[in-house]
């Protein structure tokens, strides 16, 4: 079994997460985080989960999360890469939903989000999470950055014609 934990299991990202992880076999969901209903049974907010999850909310809590073996954040872009460099010194793996690694030059993903990066020496070995092209790279990574729903999208409609070698990749930009 992989222990999982989600930060930040109440918005549409985290709760869909949670269905798809309250019924996968290889799975226990060990946290699941959300500071306004910290407390509060994750079935009671979701109905639709009753049966199949029997935990309640947490505060986000690092003894609770270094005890997993996988954290999955599901929370706005700014939040992973506070404490995702304390979880991989723990050896715990950590996939980011939202955008914190998946520029891999800092000053790059500075000028996109608007912000400092919090721990820039982690973005060289965030793995891009598109199994299409990295499936190999995810299965070993310790950090994986989900790619955005655009980046997405255009990667998987280009890659079988660059790889087919009937469009040049100079001129897809």
């Amino acid at each position: 079994m992989i222990k999982v934990g989600i930060v930040g299991g109440t918005g549409y990202t985290g709760v869909e997460l949670l269905r798809l992880l309250a019924v996968h076999p290889h799975v226990e969901v060990a946290a699941v985080t959300s500071r306004a209903e910290s407390g509060r049974a994750v079935a009671d907010l979701f109905p639709s989960l009753r049966g199949q999850i029997d935990i309640a909310f947490s505060e986000p809590d690092a003894a609770v999360l270094h005890g997993c073996d996988l954290v999955f954040y599901a929370t706005p872009n700014g939040i992973a890469m506070q404490s995702t460099p304390e979880l991989l010194q723990a050896g715990v793996r950590v996939i980011d939903l939202a955008a914190d690694f998946r520029i891999q030059e800092q000053a790059l993903w500075e000028e996109w989000y608007g912000m400092s990066h919090a721990c820039p020496e982690l973005l060289p070995q965030a793995v891009y999470g598109l199994p299409e092209i990295h499936r190999d790279k995810i299965a070993s990574a310790s950090l994986v950055a989900n790619p955005g729903c655009y980046p997405t999208a255009t990667i998987l409609g280009f890659l079988p014609l660059l790889e087919a070698g009937v469009v040049d990749p100079g001129s897809l930009i």
